[in-house]
């Protein structure tokens, strides 16, 4: 049959009947290891069935926006299949509809596959083909489980392996995941730190470093550091999405294309990145992309980055707000529950301690995702669905994470300014601003005197003689040390 022919042929006469529904509400599907009883008012089939069955394992279900992704998968295939004549127009059309239902999450009920199955999706793969090949005969007023005008395999699946089409799915999920919820509430987390360091440039405070007193800086400033730690982080990450375009589909089995036809990887590719409007590229080496996880280990660790960084701006904030009499007390966090139910009036600051509890959940997530990183095996990475589990979970926690807490702790922060102008008054480390004009070894004397007698660094200091008191003055100006800048003098 020629490419004209093929373009121009019609449907098949077919019923819109089930194939032997039995007393049990179940219909017979099959595969090349033979039949097999499927629920009737489910879309899947024998392979799907059989996964259920074999890998019924804890309640880790695969994300259901690597479903969506691989209905992009598909629905590309079948519009390049198409274009060029190896795949009839109306079989195309229909595995389209079928394909835009998967995207939509209109079928999610219909992939139920756990997380614990074949390291290389396959089970999933074929899940998404079952799906795709019963909706669209049903579309066609065919008979579910017939395979019949259109085959999971044959049509649906055509020049196309669970190899190279589950590690795109993986990287076309990741980008949407990325794009789509995680960089914008990062963004609007930074953009909300950096207004606060703003608007406290100029309140002086006495810095920490080892827990202990360390000389002054501004509000502002120490809060510019989470914002530039925030801004580091997102360029990672921006940074890591390049090796994610680059899609391994026209690889199939092991990289070398068999049974796809030429030119197929890069017109995909063109597809998916039409479809999503993201510019995905075909692999340049597809040995690599399926036989290493590499792109989505990188990526990953792009994550634990800002889990890091997350972790020691939350922690800071709890630690500066304790209190309200008894801890540093220097911030003033929004009031959004009660924290106690024995304790009247306690409050906790529970979203610092929501996104430090992330944080260690992403950090075991990445932990995974490297060690399975590391087994590819010859020319495949069997670890795929625990990689795209765990990133998927890390970056959805990770987005709702930055959301919650810039909306119910961030934004709504305070100073407690009579509390920060009192510890930068009582600081003895003011007298490193001395040590330039009356020596390290004095300085360090009239500071031990203070701390001994309990006394002020400035009544140490006069009476050591060795500083006068409009010496002491001119020099002792909290604001004057804390630099010029964000970066500091």
């Amino acid at each position: 049959m020629s490419d004209g022919q093929m373009q121009n042929e019609k449907p098949p006469a077919l019923q819109n009947l089930p194939v032997g529904i039995d007393a049990r509400g179940k219909r017979c599907e099959f595969d090349s290891m033979g039949d097999v009883q499927v629920a009737a008012d489910r879309y899947w089939g024998a392979q799907t069935e059989r996964s259920l069955h074999h890998f019924s394992i804890g309640h880790d279900k695969m994300p259901k926006e690597v479903y969506h992704a691989y209905g992009t998968v598909k629905k590309a295939c079948a519009l390049v299949n198409a274009a060029e004549g190896r795949l009839a127009g109306w079989k195309a059309d229909a595995i389209v509809r079928a394909a835009d239902e998967t995207i939509a999450g209109k079928l999610d009920e219909h992939y139920p596959l756990y997380v614990w199955q074949t390291g290389s999706g396959t089970q999933s793969n074929m899940n998404v083909n079952e799906v795709i090949s019963n909706r669209s005969i049903q579309l066609l007023g065919g008979a579910l489980g017939s395979q019949k005008p259109v085959a999971p395999n044959d049509d649906v699946n055509m020049g196309q392996s669970s190899n190279d089409t589950f590690p795109t799915a993986m990287h076309i999920a990741t980008i949407t995941e990325i794009d789509g919820c995680l960089l914008p509430r990062v963004e609007t987390l930074a953009k909300a730190i950096e207004d606060k360091a703003a608007d406290w440039m100029d309140v002086v405070k006495i810095g920490r470093t080892h827990l202990e007193d360390a000389v002054p800086l501004s509000v502002g400033q120490e809060w510019s550091g989470y914002a530039a730690q925030l801004r580091a982080c997102i360029a990672e990450i921006e940074h890591s999405r390049g090796g994610l375009l680059e899609l391994a589909v026209g690889g199939t089995a092991v990289g070398t294309g068999l049974n796809a036809p030429a030119g197929f990887s890069v017109k995909v590719a063109a597809k998916v990145a039409e479809l999503t409007g993201k510019p995905f590229v075909t692999a340049p080496n597809k040995f690599m992309a399926q036989g290493s996880l590499d792109a989505m280990v990188r990526a990953s660790a792009a994550l634990r980055g800002l889990a890091v960084a997350l972790m020691k701006i939350a922690n800071d904030m709890r630690w500066l707000a304790s209190g309200p009499r008894c801890g540093l007390g220097e911030l003033l966090l929004p009031e959004n529950e009660p924290g106690s139910s024995i304790m009247p009036g306690k409050v906790n600051p529970t979203q610092c301690e929501a996104i430090v509890m992330i944080a260690i959940q992403v950090i075991g997530d990445d932990t995974a995702v490297a060690f399975a990183g590391s087994q590819g095996n010859f020319e495949l990475n069997a670890m795929r669905p625990i990689i795209i589990n765990n990133f998927l979970h890390s970056a959805r926690i990770l987005g709702d994470g930055c959301e919650k807490f810039r909306t119910f702790s961030v934004e709504g922060t305070k100073l407690n300014e009579k509390r920060i102008g009192q510890y930068a008054a009582d600081s003895v480390m003011l007298v490193t601003a001395l040590s330039p004009v009356i020596g390290y070894e004095k300085s360090a004397h009239i500071a031990q005197k203070a701390m001994k007698d309990d006394s002020t660094l400035k009544i140490a200091a006069l009476a050591s003689g060795d500083v006068d008191e409009a010496t002491y003055d001119r020099v002792m100006d909290p604001k004057g040390m804390v630099g010029h800048g964000l970066a500091g003098a």
